[in-house]
């Protein structure tokens, strides 16, 4: 089966393609059924596109070296050339070329695969390629042999930054770090501390979204798979794009093993500092480091060690930003501001008493308090709408 596909031949591992590739070979009603059944469960209709998007986040040989920085040769080019030509063809197929009056369609439309793919190829440090064309957010999947593979987020957070209201100042230092990234220079890692629920992680997040068109992912991990990180920047060290390496809610007992893996990547001992990537963690500790009843026991000399040592952590992180909890003026900003976003339409001060209630409820203000009063009032709403 498809013989004369070289460059492109990992498609027909795809089980649409593999489809449709035995319907044009050999048509029949039952082969038609198959082909637009498992066309219809990847929730499209759009057998054109389908096939465009399969073909621009394919990893092949032009992709890994397009990526190197190096020239792709000119006779797999002419290869690609030919096979594209032919994929082209494919893409543009009707359900008329194959049987009339069939009650099971599929939409197609005319398009010139090979001025896309390679305008796509000249852009590879902007779009990637294998999942990393698909998808912008990662998790790291362990296995039982301590091996681990990155595990698309299929379904993402959508927070952009104009969902974030105030804290503008702990944005922006964030945002000019991650344009350095951007720009192929070396950008520094970053520790967002301070109070819970202050957006910290939404603001990681948001930016990732916001800069994913211009080459940006985001790889998240838990504090138990630190010690994955060498391996992780080697297998990064040479892709195109730039990524976040994303630690949320770290925190650490003076013993633990992690302790020591973040402090060697940080600090470079493990490894040369890559060029694409930078760690954004968040904590609610300045220091990352819960002090025991144990740690404060024994003399002096040796708890200061101590301190000395939770201390120097943080301190390797080249940019450190503190989020506070908001004042009642900033809290109820991000009350109001929320509220156009949710189309919640009530009384100013109505809405800011509902605000100081519902913090008081809550432990105090916070932005995450200020998001989850606006949704309550939404839902409420739509409730009301639909009574």
């Amino acid at each position: 089966m498809n013989h004369q596909f070289v460059i492109f031949r990992d498609l027909f591992e795809d089980e649409v393609i593999q489809r449709f590739y035995k319907l044009i070979k050999h048509p029949s009603e039952t082969r038609y059924a198959k082909f637009v059944s498992a066309l219809y469960q990847q929730d499209t209709t759009d057998w054109t596109q389908y096939l465009t998007d399969s073909i621009l986040s394919l990893e092949n040989c032009m992709t890994r070296i397009a990526s190197s920085g190096k020239d792709v040769p000119e006779l797999m080019i002419q290869s690609a050339k030919h096979e594209l030509s032919i994929l082209s063809s494919y893409a543009r197929m009707k359900p008329d070329d194959f049987f009339e009056g069939m009650h099971a369609l599929w939409q197609s439309h005319e398009v010139d695969l090979e001025t896309i793919y390679f305008e796509r190829l000249s852009h590879i440090d902007q779009y990637g390629f294998g999942d990393f064309a698909r998808y912008t957010m990662f998790q790291i999947q362990e296995s039982t042999d301590h091996d681990f593979c990155l595990e698309p987020v299929k379904y993402p957070d959508p927070i952009r930054l104009s969902d974030l209201i105030g804290y503008d100042l702990q944005k922006q230092k964030i945002i000019a770090n991650t344009e350095v990234l951007l720009n192929d220079h070396l950008a520094s890692n970053v520790l967002l501390y301070g109070d819970a629920g202050t957006g910290k992680s939404a603001t990681v997040k948001a930016i990732a979204n916001e800069y994913s068109n211009k080459g940006l992912r985001l790889i998240e991990l838990g504090k138990k798979q630190l010690y994955l990180l060498p391996r992780l920047l080697d297998l990064l060290s040479s892709n195109p794009l730039k990524f976040i390496l994303f630690i949320d809610d770290l925190s650490f007992q003076d013993n633990d093993d992690e302790f020591s893996a973040l402090k060697a990547v940080l600090e470079g001992s493990v490894s040369v500092r890559c060029h694409n990537t930078v760690i954004y963690a968040t904590s609610n500790r300045r220091h990352l480091v819960k002090e025991t009843f144990q740690a404060r026991e024994g003399d002096e000399i040796h708890r200061q060690d101590t301190m000395q040592e939770t201390i120097s952590l943080s301190e390797r992180f080249g940019i450190k930003v503190y989020f506070e909890k908001p004042k009642k003026d900033l809290y109820l900003d991000i009350v109001y501001g929320l509220a156009k976003q949710y189309n919640v339409k009530m009384d100013e001060k109505e809405l800011a008493l509902k605000a100081e209630q519902f913090a008081l409820r809550k432990s105090g203000r916070s932005a995450r308090a200020a998001r989850q009063l606006i949704e309550q009032l939404a839902a409420l709403s739509k409730e009301d709408e639909n009574a």
